[in-house]
Order: C-alpha cells, then structure tokens, then sequence
C-alpha cells in the first residue's frame, strides 16, 4: 500500500508517526510539505534543516509531488487550507483522508454563517458517501463536523504524537523537584499569546504564595506578552517563586518536564490539539488543563492521570493546582498514570499501526474498526460542548469536595 501523507510542513509533532509508518511501508510512505517553515517555529526550535529522507517539498518537486498524490492508494490530508492539492483525487473518487483539527476554534456559534456552511459543503459535506474519511485531531472535532453533517460514520479520535520517551518511571517521579530542597515544581510553556492565558499561570504562582507554599514556576516561552509577564511577576513579588526562561528548543523543555511536578495548560478552545500535554504527561507530569484544549477530552481523565478545570473557572485552577503542592503523592499517582497513558495507548507506534489497519480496511471496502476503547483509530464520540462543561463541573465538584 502507497500511503502520501501531505501538510504545510513536517515538525517534531509530527516525525515519529511519519518514522512508524515508514518502518512497515519503507519507501511507499513519503510526506509532502507545501510550504517552508514558518519563521516564528524555526526561532522556537523546530528544525527546518533537519528533513527527514521521506520529505519531499511540493515548492520543489511539483511533478513529482502531483504524482505522488494522485497515484497513491491513499493520500492523508492535513494542515492545510488549500484544497488543490487533492482536488483532482476527489473528483476521481480515490481514498482520502483528512485529518483536521476543530472547525470552530473560536465559537460554534459561527456554523451559522451562509458562507462558511457553503464552504463547508463544498469541502467537506458533499462528500459524505464518499470514501472520504475523518481524523479527529481533538475532542470536540466531531462535533464540528456533525454540525455540517460531514463524515457520518467515517470519524475516527486522531491527535499528534511527539516522540515516547520510555522511562523507568518510579527513578524518574524520584528524581523531581525543584532545586536541592526538592521543592514542588510548576511548569508553563508555550508562547506568549492571548489565548495561551500564561497570565493564569501567573496567577496561580500568586495564589499559592498567598496560601503560604513553598514551590517554583518555571515560563517557557517568549511573544508579545513576554513583557507584561515580566511586569505582572514584579508586582506580585514573584521574583523568587517564578522564572521567566524564554524560548526553549523541544528538548530543552522536555528536559524541563522530566524535572517538572506539574504542568500548567491553561490555554483556551482555540488550542485545537496541544501537543504539550502528550509530552508532559510522558515525562510523567501531572497536567492540571482547561477543559476546552482538544487533546483533553481524549488523553485525561479527571482526578486520575491529571485535572481539568472548567475553561475560564480560575479559582478551580487554583484550587486543583493547590492540591497537587499539597499533596506529594497524588501528584506522583497521577504523574505515573500520565505516563501509562502515553506510554501504553497515545504514541506514534500504537496510532501508526492502527491507522494502517483502518487504511487496508478502506481499500477493501467497508470500513474495520482499529481496537477498542479511547484510543487512536477507535471511533470519534461526538462530545457536546455544553455537555462536557456540565460533566466537568460534576467531577470538579467530587475531586475538590465541594
């Protein structure tokens, strides 16, 4: 089976699935990148230069990449917005398969826009009996595209899987903390945006200063909020507890994380995977995130391998967080079931191997379900918003007590 994966570029999110595939089909799996690496990825770390073998760039082999989209028996699709590059396999009613992050990052209110629904018909729901298929890359993109009545049965949980990390993971819980007094240790990364919210990290470090705790912050990142970040840790006399590092390469944030206690996710819906969760929680940390990131939905369940906060519901961050400084061994339980989680079902190899199986099942025909459970391939459920916050609240309500 000829299998072309195509997107805008390959990054580290993405190589040790492209890796898996390659080692079961060897020269028959081949990535095709559109466009160059965005300048702001290559300051974070991601490495433009380090092409993997089975790259080959659209911008610089055009014949060669049209051949390759048109003639493999399956052309996975992601990463984005331009549908000419499978335009023409479309009309030829081959096997495609999109993998998408959610429609409606900022509202789904906006589903009831006339021209985003007819572009959504044209992309999307006119090929509903089509061998056309989804992979969800979030908890809520099943949802979206039910909206639009696109991929009925054809919807499959999909994420990112950066590299597995394996561990003995008892040394590794050991060796955490923060400085010689082993202190708690918090950790936030990412840029430095709106909808990152590192501002609630911020304040979370002044929460737990408020209580009388002992512990450290480190922010990784930089962006235009680096200098109120800066601003915000001077006025509430944060100088001690928390540390503003910059940018950070990939494996200098994983080193980060295999030192970390706790990670902080506080983005908002607009995150549509967050690939961080995947590595914090392989680096055996307890992730404390809001509800509405996409990867939360399908790697976390609450008050077991990590917490979830209602999105926009601070005072439970801070609450969920405080007890994790509180108390050392739920902190490590749920790092060490993080890992399991990682470790045993959401990682390259696994997701590889079942979307494999799902492909063959797709060119024979009718469609095989890869393995069971909430795993990769498994089918999407489709996980109301409003639902989940109701379910959310309920298990915040049970965790903290109240």
């Amino acid at each position: 089976m000829k299998v072309t994966f195509v997107s805008n570029y390959i990054n580290h999110h993405q190589i040790p699935f492209c890796n898996a595939c390659r080692e079961v089909l060897g020269e028959d799996f081949v990535f095709v990148q559109t466009e160059p690496m965005a300048q702001e990825r290559v300051q974070m770390g991601w490495h433009e230069n380090h092409r993997p073998d089975f790259v080959k760039c659209f911008y610089e082999e055009e014949e060669v990449c049209k051949r390759l989209i048109e003639e493999s028996d399956v052309v996975l699709f992601g990463g984005t917005d331009d549908e000419s590059y499978i335009q023409k396999r479309l009309q030829q009613g081959k096997v495609v398969v999109r993998i998408s992050e959610r429609l409606y990052k900022t509202g789904q209110w906006k589903a009831v826009s006339p021209r985003g629904l007819l572009k959504k018909y044209q992309d999307h729901t006119r090929y509903r009996k089509a061998p056309v298929y989804l992979l969800c890359a979030g908890g809520y993109v099943a949802s979206d595209f039910h909206i639009v009545r696109a991929y009925p049965g054809k919807m499959f949980r999909w994420g990112y899987f950066p590299e597995l990390k394996e561990y003995d993971i008892a040394r590794l819980l050991d060796r955490k903390g923060y400085g010689e007094e082993k202190k708690p240790y918090l950790l936030w990364a990412g840029r430095m945006i709106d909808w990152k919210h590192a501002e609630l990290a911020m304040e979370t470090a002044k929460h737990l200063k408020d209580q009388g705790l002992d512990f450290h912050l480190d922010m990784v990142g930089g962006g235009p909020f680096y200098e109120s970040m800066e601003e915000m840790r001077q006025a509430c006399g944060l100088q001690e507890q928390v540390s503003l590092l910059g940018f950070k390469s990939p494996e200098e944030v994983r080193e980060l994380m295999e030192k970390a206690d706790i990670y902080l996710f506080t983005s908002d819906r607009q995150e549509g995977w967050g690939a961080v969760a995947n590595e914090a929680m392989n680096s055996g940390c307890a992730l404390v995130a809001d509800h509405m990131i996409g990867a939360v939905p399908y790697l976390v369940e609450n008050g077991t391998n990590g917490m979830i906060y209602e999105s926009g519901n601070k005072q439970t961050l801070f609450a969920m967080t405080e007890r994790l400084v509180k108390d050392k061994n739920l902190c490590r339980g749920m790092g060490e079931k993080a890992y399991a989680t990682i470790a045993n079902t959401w990682n390259a190899g696994l997701a590889a191997k079942r979307l494999l199986q799902l492909l063959e099942g797709m060119s024979d025909g009718p469609v095989a379900v890869c393995g069971n459970g909430s795993g990769p391939c498994t089918p999407a459920p489709i996980v109301s918003e409003r639902k989940m916050r109701r379910k959310v609240a309920r298990e915040v309500a049970q965790i903290l007590g109240k």
